[in-house]
């Protein structure tokens, strides 16, 4: 392993304390609150407790149970293809390695739940009126958020980057 491979370990601590938050947050309100309960704190925002038996959005919740499987699967092999991607990284690619370790510590987060329960604990809902977006949680922002950096780094980083190299 070569000297930018170990700095690039570091981003590992980042998904790691995704995972330990995520997990820290559906445990906790798993314990403290009943499925299907909502506790508003704003008028456009509760904390309500649902298991997600499917993918984003609650896609195949009802195709009975292989999508548990299926869903694991996928997500072992994009944090397989995440930490490899991360220990690639050259030093100018650091936010990169920031919204990858994003999106690995919120796989590796759902991953745990949809392994272990067989659902996917949320616990966040954002809603206005009657408009309701699906709830989700720590994991699932992570994942959102490390996209959007991907995309961003995408579009606008990586000609940049490459401008530099020639």
């Amino acid at each position: 392993m070569d000297q930018q491979a170990r700095k690039n370990l570091k981003w590992l601590w980042l998904a790691l304390a995704v995972v330990v938050l995520d997990l820290a947050t559906k445990a906790w309100f798993s314990a403290n609150m009943q499925l299907g309960e909502s506790r508003p704190l704003l008028p456009f925002f509760s904390w309500t407790l649902a298991h997600n038996y499917g993918a984003a959005f609650s896609f195949l919740h009802d195709a009975g149970g292989w999508q548990r499987w299926f869903f694991g699967a996928i997500a072992v092999v994009v944090s397989v293809g995440i930490v490899a991607w991360l220990f690639k990284l050259k030093a100018n690619e650091q936010f990169l390695a920031f919204g990858l370790a994003l999106v690995l510590g919120g796989a590796l987060g759902n991953l745990h739940d949809r392994m272990m329960l067989g659902y996917v604990v949320d616990f966040i809902h954002v809603h206005y009126g009657t408009w309701h977006f699906p709830a989700f949680n720590i994991a699932d922002s992570g994942i959102t958020v490390g996209a959007f950096i991907l995309v961003f780094d995408s579009l606008f980083l990586e000609r940049r980057r490459q401008a530099e190299n020639v």
